[in-house]
């Protein structure tokens, strides 16, 4: 049985590093969400403080997920056409089948945001375009960092705290 849960935590942290990067999934709290299943084995036990630790965590990374793009962006003189060209950009580079398309989407989305639906002009708008996308770096930079010491913590748990459990 903790075979079972140490399996389906270690696919949610997988996912949530995966979600760290792409915007559609919410990457920190389902990796912290594999913590959670790791919990519940049966035969492995561990302080319920790390679950609420690193509870906190993730919601206030999941909080400033949606703050930091628009601080980068108002820095630099963006608007919110800007911050959801960014967001936009993002899901097509994804989508677009061209080398660096996550990084490049999102530059591009904010520019056109700023262009096109806030009429900002051209120095202007590529200053509100850069600040946007540092600020998507920054947010990605974070959850990802967050969801990669999740997966170190449940790697710790599963192979050095519990190894005479399940092996």
């Amino acid at each position: 049985m903790d075979l079972i849960f140490v399996v389906i935590g270690f696919l949610l942290m997988l996912v949530g590093i995966l979600g760290s990067i792409l915007p559609v999934i919410p990457g920190t709290p389902i990796s912290w969400a594999g913590l959670i299943v790791l919990y519940f084995a049966p035969s492995l036990e561990f302080d319920w403080t790390l679950l609420v630790v690193t509870g906190v965590v993730a919601i206030a990374i999941y909080i400033l997920d949606y703050i930091i793009p628009a601080v980068g962006t108002k820095k630099f003189g963006g608007s919110r056409a800007g911050a959801w060209g960014t967001t936009i950009g993002l899901v097509i580079g994804l989508i677009a089948p061209i080398p660096f398309g996550i990084l490049i989407g999102p530059f591009v989305g904010a520019l056109v945001g700023e262009l096109v639906f806030n009429d900002t002009k051209g120095p202007q708008a590529f200053k509100a375009a850069i600040g946007s996308f540092f600020g998507f770096l920054a947010s990605t930079f974070i959850k990802f960092f967050a969801t990669v010491v999740y997966l170190f913590i449940f790697l710790y748990l599963v192979f050095w705290e519990y190894r005479e459990v399940l092996f």
